[in-house]
């Protein structure tokens, strides 16, 4: 059995304390390996933006279509178009779920970016975060999501979601309106299931939508521009 010294031991724990102490110095700027750990990040960060926008593009694809396929003749029935509704929901929660594993490598990016590169630029303003190393060496410890469902849910209400779900929405009043002989109530009914409790139950969740996209809440994501000032 091999014995380890009491001298080699202290030599070990000494090399582990120094590891990483020179990633970052203060007179120097970035080192190749923050530079190799950025760019590594950013690649992540890029590869989970595109699975968003996969996502999108399909949920935009498939209401395209049933647009169509809604107008193309009278007997369609109108509710083809609340199918359309309930499959863009589904594309919600699975982008909402993507969105929170994206945040996870933005936020690493967001900072990178704002406690080392902008340091780097501007020594006189400071770090935005003093405790960033220790919170990101805790992230790499431990990887975490770091925002609600209902936030990510928000976050893809607000930039995308809403509006397609305002353009079903209004398809629909049109279909069951304009396109009908009926009263738009008589119009609305599905099977046995009288048209007032269609409106009311579409109605109802298309103002949950809008209180979860606009209600006023901390926002926990980093990097996003919502912001009226930026768009000045």
């Amino acid at each position: 059995m091999t014995r380890v010294s009491t001298k080699d031991v202290d030599a070990t724990d000494s090399t582990h304390r120094e590891v990483g102490v020179g990633l970052l110095e203060e007179d120097m700027g970035p080192s190749s390996a923050m530079a190799h750990l950025y760019r590594g990040e950013i690649h992540r960060m890029k590869f989970w933006r595109e699975r968003l926008d996969r996502t999108t593009n399909w949920a935009v694809l498939v209401i395209s279509a049933i647009l169509t396929w809604a107008f193309s003749r009278p007997d369609i029935p109108h509710y083809v178009l609340l199918i359309g509704t309930a499959t863009l929901a589904v594309f919600l929660f699975i982008e909402a779920r993507r969105y929170r594993g994206y945040d996870i490598w933005r936020s690493r990016v967001r900072t990178l970016q704002a406690n080392v590169f902008a340091y780097g630029l501007d020594p006189a303003a400071g770090v935005a975060d003093p405790d960033w190393r220790k919170s990101l060496s805790a992230d790499y410890r431990q990887p975490t999501i770091k925002i609600s469902t209902e936030e990510a849910i928000a976050h893809r209400l607000r930039r995308v979601y809403l509006p397609l779900f305002t353009v079903l929405l209004t398809a629909w009043l049109i279909r069951i309106t304009v396109f009908s002989s009926g009263s738009w109530t008589d119009s609305a009914a599905i099977g046995m299931l009288p048209g007032v409790v269609v409106i009311g139950t579409v109605g109802l969740l298309y103002a949950a939508a809008i209180v979860i996209a606009v209600r006023p809440r901390t926002w926990h994501a980093k990097g996003e521009l919502r912001s009226e000032d930026l768009r000045q």
